[in-house]
């Protein structure tokens, strides 16, 4: 009989899906097991259709060309299937992210470019953001019951970046990247589980106005415009 457990999350000791893509706990699927990667984007696909509450390992299997057996061999268990399908999906985004911030010429336009592109593909998103609009409590829970936890990993990839910035003299020295990294996260869920009837997120002119005004002052004063400071990188800084 399969697990009744079928969301982003298990019990309350248990990581959640986004722990388990950016922590590395999970057991890595082989990327030249041709069996394994046929079965992983039979389940996308599966889920993408039906979601993942109706989907079944035999669906999958179907799907895919191959017995079910085959598919526990694999995949002891249905949310093992689903934590490697959505752990697939996560680490591909977060790939593109780091490709797409890469051309923004300043730290404000990569928080603006991030803010807008982050919201655009998760919301689009066939699977994450079909999974939102259809099975909302398959994935609000991850982002909101988990006490914590999954916005706390969102929120160490975001300050790892506003280090990173901050280190190369970009991000104001006195400004708290942990905290800045915090509020940002939280605008971003607070969009993504809460419908805004004021600001249209498919507007994307807009959603980088709000980004602009928002956002980017958590960053501090742009550090050439410091009275007080110079560029770390100049050779005569003190």
């Amino acid at each position: 009989m399969e697990p009744a457990r079928t969301g982003f999350t298990g019990p309350s000791a248990s990581p959640s899906v986004l722990e388990l893509a950016f922590g590395g706990t999970a057991e890595e699927t082989d990327p030249d097991d041709e069996v394994a990667m046929r079965l992983l984007d039979a389940a996308h696909e599966q889920f993408c259709r039906t979601g993942i509450k109706r989907s079944t390992m035999a669906d999958v299997a179907r799907l895919a060309g191959v017995s079910r057996i085959t598919v526990y061999r694999r995949f002891a268990t249905k949310e093992v299937l689903v934590e490697q399908v959505v752990r697939r999906e996560f680490r591909r985004y977060f790939d593109r992210f780091a490709v797409e911030i890469q051309d923004a010429g300043t730290v404000a336009d990569r928080v603006v470019l991030g803010f807008v592109s982050s919201l655009r593909a998760i919301r689009h998103n066939r699977l994450i953001g079909g999974l939102m609009a259809v099975e909302p409590d398959a994935v609000v829970p991850s982002l909101t019951g988990d006490g914590g936890r999954t916005l706390s990993v969102v929120q160490r990839f975001v300050a790892d970046r506003l280090r990173q910035e901050q280190r190369a003299g970009q991000v104001a020295p006195e400004v708290d990247v942990d905290v800045v990294a915090e509020m940002m996260v939280r605008v971003c869920t607070s969009f993504l589980v809460v419908p805004s009837h004021v600001i249209d997120l498919d507007d994307d002119e807009r959603m980088r106005a709000v980004a602009r005004q928002f956002l980017v002052p958590m960053l501090g004063p742009p550090y050439a415009n410091r009275d007080d400071a110079q560029d770390p990188r100049d050779p005569g800084r003190r």
